[in-house]
């Protein structure tokens, strides 16, 4: 793919991880990066259309600047990237994605081409997404047993079933690729 297509902020408080993931990126689009949660939300702005945040970082966390982002109205995908096991505290939380460190070029590539795509549905079928991805997130680190004791587990999965049924006739219209896509991805 030879033209550019997104600008994408990385986020990321390790130098080397942040320049890795830029660079895995760079061929396919248009990279910032950013070393703090302070230096993310200096870059931020309207023209950022998806963010790579770490949620670890010593100035402000990956929590307080996803929660920044959300408070300033901006629209931009977010996908936590990191090493932070997921808990119950992250269905509250306003992200698009969440990925597990380490993370392969071919991964961010194609979480930011999916998030990308995502940014052009409506909204509903966005809070779907981010409610599967909260779901397959806590389904891949806790055990079936505190899954079916967890209050707010079940709320996320009313939630997502009411939300599939709202979008049954949306679902059917995806293109092939993204179907099969989160068919693999388990995510359903």
């Amino acid at each position: 793919m030879d033209e550019q297509r997104g600008i994408v902020l990385v986020v990321d408080d390790d130098p080397r991880v942040a320049r890795v993931y830029a660079e895995q990126l760079r061929q396919h689009h248009t990279v910032r990066v950013a070393y703090s949660g302070e230096e993310a939300l200096e870059s931020l702005d309207d023209d950022v259309e998806v963010v790579l945040l770490d949620r670890r970082m010593p100035d402000l966390t990956g929590d307080e600047v996803l929660e920044r982002i959300r408070d300033r109205g901006l629209t931009c995908q977010v996908a936590m990237v990191t090493a932070v096991e997921p808990d119950f505290d992250i269905i509250e939380m306003a992200f698009d994605d969440y990925l597990f460190k380490p993370v392969t070029g071919e991964q961010l590539l194609s979480t930011v081409d999916h998030l990308l795509r995502r940014a052009t549905y409506d909204l509903k079928l966005q809070e779907f997404f981010a409610v599967a991805s909260k779901r397959a997130a806590l389904e891949a680190e806790k055990s079936r047993s505190v899954l079916q004791r967890s209050e707010k587990f079940a709320d996320l999965t009313a939630r997502f079933e009411h939300l599939r049924e709202e979008l049954d006739e949306s679902l059917r219209q995806l293109d092939d690729e993204e179907a099969f896509d989160l068919v693999l991805s388990d995510r359903f």
